[in-house]
């Protein structure tokens, strides 16, 4: 069976081994999600299934129609695999085991508009001998043959807000009393934010 789910990430904590040794976690929080759409290669071209993970208060009548009374969720994913499962079945958090290797996907926290320095590590220029408020300029951007700006070239702008994965995280402990499940490491994302955990 495939392993997959949506969680939310609560926050950074820390466990200790068999060896006393601190490790590192995140821990989310996966409630129940729920199957709302199957896709197969006949009626979509590919296969896939769609996850409603979340209570959403109020939800638009298109919507509405599409999840068919399944419950008002707050985020739907799609993950190509999964192809056994029906609409309403539920996945929860049993199906991951200690010691699993997972990946995790998520938004990084958006940090604004950042300069050359914080965005993309440039050293900047020098801080003395004729230099004037150049400590963190980002210099040349180009020759004058082009007479343009190549795309793609690293200067300011918004930093943050990028889709990250994070690959081989262990699963350090599993609780599916309150639906908890601690990765080691850290997790993209700040908290409350939607995480995809897809296991290898």
């Amino acid at each position: 069976m495939a392993k997959f789910i949506l969680a939310k990430k609560l926050e950074m904590s820390q466990v200790f081994d068999e060896n006393n040794r601190v490790m590192p976690v995140t821990l989310l929080e996966a409630t129940p999600c729920t199957i709302t759409q199957v896709r197969t290669m006949e009626n979509d071209g590919y296969e896939a299934v769609q996850l409603g993970f979340g209570e959403s208060k109020k939800i638009n009548k298109p919507l509405k129609g599409h999840l068919k009374d399944l419950g008002n969720f707050k985020y739907s994913r799609e993950f190509k695999d999964g192809h056994d499962l029906k609409i309403g079945d539920k996945i929860d958090v049993s199906i991951f085991k200690e010691g699993d290797k997972v990946m995790a996907i998520g938004v990084s926290k958006g940090k604004g508009f950042a300069g050359v320095v914080k965005r993309h590590g440039f050293r900047g220029g020098p801080a003395s001998h004729g230099n004037k408020h150049s400590l963190r300029a980002p210099g040349s951007i180009g020759s004058s043959f082009p007479e343009r700006v190549i795309k793609g070239k690293k200067m300011a702008g918004r930093m943050g807000c990028d889709t990250v994965t994070v690959k081989n995280l262990k699963v350090i402990r599993v609780n599916t009393d309150n639906n908890l499940i601690a990765l080691k490491g850290a997790v993209p994302g700040p908290r409350n934010s939607l995480i995809k955990i897809i296991a290898y």
